[in-house]
Formats: C-alpha cells, structure tokens, sequence
C-alpha cells in the first residue's frame, strides 16, 4: 500500500554518514567468489597459494553489510543513521555513503547513494567507488522528481544493447539452491534470502538469491569471456535490477562488444562491453543496462590483495 511521504530536498541530498570500520581476510573473499559462482577454473581468486591470489573487483559491495564484525549479525546498528529530511526507515544495511539525490516512484521512494572505500591511513584515492539505489516500497505520493535526482549530473548514456545486433558471447552457468547460503556467510545476513518463513513479509512466495549475488554472478562472466579473468582489467560495472532470481536458476548472461562513442586515448585503452543477464527457466530479463569497462592489458597476471 503507499502512504502519502513527506520529503524535504533541502536536507537529504548530500547527508553523509560517519565513516565506518570494515574488515576482512583471505578467506573472507575467498568465500565470496565461491558465493558468486567462481569455479576451480579460477583458483586465483579461491586459492591462497595460487601466485597470482586476487580478490574478485565486486568484492567491496559486501562490504557495507559486513563492515567489520566476524560474527553473525542481523542489522546490528546499521539503522542508526537518521537522513534528515526523511521520515525514519526500517534498519537498513548501510555503510558509509553520500545521499545524491531522492525521487518518487509512484510506487515508492528511491534514495540514491554513493559510497567509497578509502584507505585509513590517508591515501586519497579510494580503492572503490560505490553507486547505488534503495528502493522503500509504499513511501511516495510527496510529489519528488522521478528521477534521476541527483544535480549536477549529466544524463546518462543508453546502456541498452543495439537493437540489430545479436550478442557477440554468451555465458551460461547453473546456480546451486543453496547459493544464497554461501552468499549469507560472506556477510549480507538478510533472513530474506534463507529463510522462507521471511519471505511473504516481503510479498514474495519464496526465499530468493541476492540481488547482489546475481550481479557478481553476472560481472564475473564478463572478464572470463573478454578479459582472460584477470581482476586488473575490471575497471567499472553497472547494471539494473528487473526481476528476481529464483534459487537454482541456471543465468545466461548475454555480452555485446560497444565501443566508446568518443575516440580519447583513455577510451581508446579500454573496452566497454554490454550486458543483460536472463533467468533461464522462466525466461525473464533480471539484470538489465549493464556495463563492464575493461582496461586493455599487455602485462601477465600477478597477485593484487
């Protein structure tokens, strides 16, 4: 049901949370390549002897749930952070970020938020940059943009892939029922996703993977096919969720090779590939408006932690 929502632009645009501590290990991310579906194919990203031992590049988006406790922990003190000029939320896996903007679905509120992963002792460029949407179902009606909100950001280019040409690879690979188990334990312990009791709460009428689970299924697919699946060459993702995953899906993750429009030596280093991901089975698009940028390399893999 929506309820009519009081939005003051004046105040939530540009809040920014406290820093937060995140902490993880070898094994940490080990464990969540395995949760997205790395195989033995790709030890370098599952093994701590392999001498090219990599953390896969879509492993700081877990990290805002997990932040830096090893235990098991269900919101904790995650909902703590107050956005002024935002009526209160339920809890709310966040780490630490910068709201850009807000918009009025219609059918609900969309907070857009940026996060960083920095360095502690100072350095200034972030390790990753973390741009996203959270979607509260029920709080619109306040009479907000439709978005995008954010100003001072130019519209984006079409990430959809061209009409006329048939996708230049295809990547197919079965996820296990119990993924999303795997997925819990590298730190998103949302009971959504493993407990089916949890479920109807949400409207839903069974438990369902991660929706970033799906989209590190999706991005590892990516540097396999193009970029010998070496983690250096991943320089950027995007991509939008249309629909749910359902446990045991098998993914086809579809790629077309697009070249930048402009010609700047930059562009011209790197290559910028396409996507949508389909649940097999039932045929439905999941992840749409994706985008990988590949930087080109000449020098062999080493280890990068």
């Amino acid at each position: 049901m929506t309820t009519a929502t009081t939005v003051d632009l004046s105040k939530a645009p540009s809040y920014k949370t406290l820093p937060t501590k995140v902490v993880f290990t070898l094994r940490d991310y080990r464990l969540y390549a395995l949760s997205i579906g790395i195989h033995s194919s790709n030890l370098h990203f599952l093994y701590e002897n392999d001498p090219c031992l990599s953390a896969f590049p879509t492993y700081p988006l877990v990290l805002a749930f997990k932040r830096d406790n090893h235990g098991v922990s269900i919101y904790d003190d995650a909902g703590s952070d107050a956005i002024p000029g935002i009526p209160p939320l339920r809890p709310q896996h966040c780490g630490p970020c910068t709201v850009t903007g807000v918009c009025d679905k219609g059918k609900g509120m969309a907070i857009e938020r940026t996060a960083q992963l920095v360095d502690p002792k100072g350095v200034a460029r972030p390790y990753a940059t973390m741009m996203g949407s959270a979607f509260v179902k029920g709080r619109s009606g306040w009479g907000g943009p439709r978005g995008p909100a954010t100003a001072g950001v130019k519209k984006l280019e079409s990430l959809d892939p061209p009409k006329d040409k048939a996708p230049g690879h295809v990547f197919e690979d079965s996820t296990h029922p119990d993924q999303a188990i795997l997925y819990h334990l590298s730190g998103d312990y949302n009971p959504l996703h493993i407990d089916s009791e949890i479920a109807p709460m949400a409207e839903l009428e069974c438990s369902i993977p991660h929706g970033l689970c799906t989209y590190g299924h999706s991005a590892q697919a990516i540097p396999k096919t193009f970029g010998n699946s070496d983690p250096r060459a991943f320089r950027s993702i995007t991509g939008r969720f249309s629909a749910p995953v359902l446990l045991g899906n098998t993914l086809v993750t579809k790629m077309w090779n697009v070249p930048f429009s402009s010609s700047s030596p930059e562009d011209k280093s790197q290559t910028r590939i396409f996507f949508q991901t389909f649940a097999k089975e039932r045929d439905f698009l999941v992840i749409n408006s994706g985008c990988v940028v590949l930087q080109n390399l000449s020098t062999p893999t080493q280890s990068k932690l």
